[in-house]
């Protein structure tokens, strides 16, 4: 009798010390499949490194990349469970849609502009326009600007490129249209001048439609987020560390030389629709290693979008508490032990 208790006892130990690996989900058929809303952007090159060189799946996750439209789509496709990621610009919808308690948390920046020249976000001046004679932004007063949108980075950008000489968003006529559609729009006169990225910004340059005009607006400002639903992530939180895990690892391999790969090029160039030579050397976002967001630059941009009138609230929006800094922490703590 003894005996049999001994051996019950050691079976019952042994499927004890078992039990934590049988339930850690160790392959992407034991989590959730995640959906990731992207833009075909040079800054968005990190998610398709991680999908294409086997990122994801290294870290156990199934991920689907998508297109998306503009950050108020995408946090409306957030918000309401309809997709479980996706990267969105700090955008007055953004501030107002967390103001409103919307269901999304924030894990890490997604892009950040770097502090030098030449910028993969410059503000760009038609060929036909600096012909004509404007060689500097106070010549725009009054010009027609191409802006991608009322409430996003490009506005924001667009302001402070304007303040180098002396304007303001009011002083000049905004034309609301895609960074791929100012090309057209440099070419029939359509536009004297407007906010750009790479790399549409170096097809403007190459096609000679369009010159660099200004390109020190914006050092160090953070250009992009990466965002999952709430309920997604309250439900599936080691889905969202092993993702995240994966970006880092991409992130870090572009911000190290990783875009003097001619296969990093390649892939990047299925998603962009851009030839690999046309990306070889342009200007490229940057990140924090970590993948942390730098909160006073969204600080400014809050309260710019706020003296515009788009603010639907006062005060500080509550980013805090949406902020998953334990997530990202935890995702940065899996990569190192993957070393």
């Amino acid at each position: 009798m003894p005996s049999v208790s001994r051996r019950v006892l050691m079976a019952a130990a042994f499927a004890v010390a078992l039990a934590p690996a049988a339930t850690l989900p160790t392959k992407a058929e034991d989590l959730p499949e995640i959906e990731f809303l992207y833009s075909p952007f040079a800054d968005y090159a990190p998610f398709f490194v991680a999908e294409d060189l086997g990122y994801f799946d290294e870290f156990g996750v199934d991920v689907t990349l998508s297109p998306k439209g503009n950050t108020a789509e995408t946090i409306q496709m957030l918000a309401s469970g309809n997709i479980e990621a996706g990267a969105a610009t700090w955008a007055s919808s953004l501030f107002n849609a967390l103001d409103r308690g919307a269901t999304v948390s924030i894990i890490a920046t997604s892009a950040r502009m770097p502090n030098t020249v030449p910028s993969p976000s410059p503000f760009m001046v038609s060929q036909t326009a600096w012909d004509e004679g404007i060689r500097t932004v106070a010549d725009l007063k009054g010009k027609r600007i191409g802006i991608p949108g009322p409430g996003g980075f490009g506005m924001y950008s667009v302001a402070k490129a304007l303040e180098k000489g002396g304007l303001t968003i009011d002083d000049v006529e905004p034309v609301y249209l895609p960074p791929p559609a100012t090309a057209a729009a440099f070419a029939n006169g359509g536009l004297e001048a407007g906010w750009s990225i790479e790399p549409f910004a170096h097809q403007l340059e190459k096609q000679g439609l369009g010159r660099r005009l200004v390109e020190d607006h914006t050092f160090g400002t953070e250009l992009g987020l990466i965002a999952f639903n709430q309920d997604f992530v309250e439900e599936n939180e080691e889905a969202v560390v092993r993702f995240m895990a994966a970006y880092l690892k991409a992130a870090r391999q572009l911000d190290n030389g990783g875009w003097e790969d001619d296969k990093i090029l390649e892939i990047v160039s299925n998603y962009t629709g851009t030839e690999p030579d046309a990306l070889r050397g342009i200007p490229y976002t940057v990140r924090s290693e970590d993948g942390a967001i730098d909160m006073e630059s969204v600080r400014e941009q809050e309260e710019f979008f706020r003296q515009r009138g788009a603010l639907e609230y006062e005060g500080n929006s509550d980013i805090d508490s949406v902020y998953r800094r334990d997530l990202l922490q935890r995702a940065n703590e899996l990569l190192a032990s993957k070393k």
